[in-house]
């Protein structure tokens, strides 16, 4: 036997699961529940590892301060993940693009087929990292439910080596990835409903871990102000229609107010907003953003006095 079947065999997410033992002889509806149940144990798997991903939220906010990247690395179904969070981010807060990216075995056209043998390339995992020109302003995630995978080792072994701070996402205990990252994360899901099939518990797990990490990590860079999304680029009409309707919600004034107070500030959401709460000019309002980092409370609280 080889040592790849060795590792897998102990994996718990490649174990039967005694719950789901006769899924092929019940009805549709029984087939959905048994499916549900299951995923019902996974946010409470996330929510053990908490601590941990504060943690991993701390490491990017600081490299996000200093210049540096968020870069996810994984295989397959963990690579998908990676690319849809890094691809979500830009439209939703507003950051720039190469802020955080997604790097996935067997490139692009892996995220729609799946590319054979690119998961265990060595060589092209550190590849991947040198390619991007990683630094040690960079913080890269491991995705790898199974924790073995040997393009995601390779890529976080030369991130660190280089001097980024490196993070592992595993779904099953005392992942091999441990050996090799500044911080492990393992929400541990189980046995799958379909035996081996990580693309359900372990997935979704995956993809609870990554919309904390990076929603956490813009909260704290000043991207969110109460509730909403502030820092939009409003390079369409839609979006610069939205951008008033958050600043006469934030700040309880007009429509017409909202408009000529969002030209003053040009076109920016946050400034419009501290200029209105703390009736101040733009050059004013921007500068105190700058001073608190980003941040709209501070902004206003440092002008109040």
């Amino acid at each position: 036997m080889s040592e790849a079947f060795d590792e897998l065999s102990a994996l718990g997410t490649e174990s039967r699961n005694p719950r789901t033992m006769n899924i092929d002889r019940v009805s549709t509806v029984e087939v959905l529940k048994m499916i549900n149940e299951e995923d019902k144990t996974v946010p409470l798997a996330v929510e053990r590892e908490i601590p941990r991903i504060a943690m991993a939220v701390e490491f990017v906010t600081k490299s996000f301060r200093s210049g540096g990247r968020l870069i996810y690395v994984g295989a397959g179904t963990s690579g998908r993940l990676g690319v849809l969070d890094a691809a979500e981010c830009p439209p939703t807060f507003g950051s720039d693009p190469n802020m955080i990216i997604g790097v996935i075995a067997g490139g692009s056209e892996a995220l729609v087929r799946s590319v054979e043998g690119a998961e265990d390339s060595v060589e092209e995992g550190k590849k991947s990292m040198d390619l991007l020109s990683v630094s040690v302003k960079d913080t890269v995630v491991g995705i790898t439910a199974s924790g073995r995978t040997p393009f995601v080792i390779a890529a976080v072994m030369r991130a660190k080596q280089i001097g980024a701070k490196t993070i592992g996402i595993s779904t099953n205990e005392n992942p091999k990835i441990k050996e090799f990252v500044d911080l492990m994360i393992t929400p541990i899901v189980g046995p799958e409903v379909l035996t081996g099939s990580t693309r359900m518990k372990s997935g979704t797990a995956q993809k609870l871990t990554l919309n904390m990490i990076s929603t956490a990590s813009m909260i704290g860079i000043g991207k969110v102000y109460q509730n909403l999304m502030v820092d939009l680029n409003p390079w369409s009409q839609k979006l610069i229609e939205r951008s008033k309707r958050i600043i006469m919600e934030l700040s309880k004034v007009d429509y017409q107010t909202a408009h000529e107070t969002f030209e003053r500030a040009g076109r920016d959401v946050k400034a419009a907003i501290v200029m209105i709460d703390a009736g101040v000019t733009a050059e004013k309002a921007k500068e105190a953003l700058k001073k608190s980092d980003g941040h709209v409370f501070e902004a206003i609280e440092l002008l109040r006095g």
